[in-house]
Formats: structure tokens, sequence, C-alpha cells
């Protein structure tokens, strides 16, 4: 990991062309996606959490956050490239195929969805239903997906932090990864750092998630 990010090595192969029911039609060889949080709720963790799982599937991957002020609170922007081979760009996603929101009340200080491919998904940590979320975000294409992520947290974890049902709804959405692969990682990762307690919190979020995630 450098300092930037994930930059990592994975066997070449290409992605499969159908994902599951409610994730994207079609994969490129290069899957895009762009994290909108505030500081403090896990926004890098998630996107380094997608690449680290891609990453044990063989793939190549990159992960990276971009910072304005260092604070919590304060707005944070993420990236994670998936790639069927090595990435040679290093540099802020404009074109994602993947928005996620992890904190709905940054929607309309800035443009969420500006410059999202045409079929792109965006997922939201918000109660309101996909169909109020795509009017709010002034979307006419793509997929969206809502899940309450922060309730989830709170009633799993204890505390507000929506990182890992979030997470759970990615996976759900795009179909990319494995559900149960992804839990191992986050187990692995972060036994490392929490309390058992902690760790079956966010396990319990990430699986919740998962499984609660709607679409529109």
């Amino acid at each position: 990991m450098t300092k930037r990010g994930i930059f990592a090595p994975g066997a070449a192969r290409r992605f499969a062309t159908a994902t599951r029911q409610k994730g994207l039609k079609r994969m490129a060889e290069m899957l895009e996606v762009r994290w909108h949080g505030r500081g403090g709720q896990g926004v890098k963790t998630a996107s380094y959490l997608v690449a680290e799982s891609a990453l044990s599937l063989g793939k190549f991957v990159q992960a990276f956050p971009e910072f304005g002020p260092e604070r919590a609170g304060a707005p944070v922007r993420a990236y994670t490239r998936v790639s069927d081979h090595p990435i040679r760009r290093h540099y802020p996603i404009t074109n994602p195929d993947v928005v996620v929101i992890v904190d709905a009340s940054l929607i309309g200080q800035v443009n969420m969805v500006e410059g999202m491919k045409q079929e792109g998904i965006v997922i939201v940590n918000t109660e309101d239903s996909p169909a109020e979320v795509r009017q709010r975000l002034g979307l006419k294409g793509g997929k969206v997906f809502t899940i309450p992520a922060t309730k989830i947290a709170l009633e799993t974890i204890k505390r507000a932090i929506p990182n890992a049902p979030m997470l759970g709804a990615f996976v759900r959405a795009t179909g990319i990864l494995d559900i149960d692969a992804v839990k191992k990682d986050v187990h692995a990762k972060f036994s490392k750092r929490f309390r058992p307690d902690v760790v079956e919190g966010n396990l319990k979020a990430l699986e919740r998630a998962y499984e609660e995630v709607k679409s529109e």
C-alpha cells in the first residue's frame, strides 16, 4: 500500500458478462467507483475493503482517498478501481460506473452523479425510497439503490459509522464480489483492530444491508 492507496497486481481474467439480478448488466474491463461521505464515516475504509476483496479474486485494484479539511464531518471522497489488467490511471475518477453516497446530506451541495455513466449505479445511505432519491439527484438513467446504513449501524454496532452496511449494499447492487468472501475479509481486517463484539456487529451490519437494500 502506498501513500496514495492500493496498487496491487492479480491474475488477468475477463469480468463475467452478467452480474446478479440487481447489479450491472455488463461489466467493463475496469470498474470505477467514486465514494462520497464525511470524515469519520469510514469512507476510505470501505473503498479499500472493496479493493482488497477484489484483489483476493485475482483482480488488479487501486484505491485512494481525496481529503478536504482533515476533520470529522468534512466532505471526503474516495476512489476504487478494479480491473482485469494493470491500472495505468492514477487520478481521481470523473466518469464512475458506481457512485456511493455515504452521507445523503451532501446531495444538493455538489452534483454527486456528475460524469456518471448512463448505465451506472448509485447507492445512497438514506431511509428514503429509491424513487425519491432519483428525483433529488435529477437522475434519469441508471439504477438507484438505497439502504438506511446509519440506522443499521446504530442497531448493530451501536455507533453511527455506516461503512460496513454500505459495503453490504455495494456487494448486492453490483454483484462483483461474493458476500461470504467479503465477510471473511472484513473479519480478518477488523479482528486486528477491534473487540470481538465490534467485529461481530460489523458483520451483522454488512449482512443486513446486503439483504435489505432496495432498488429502482
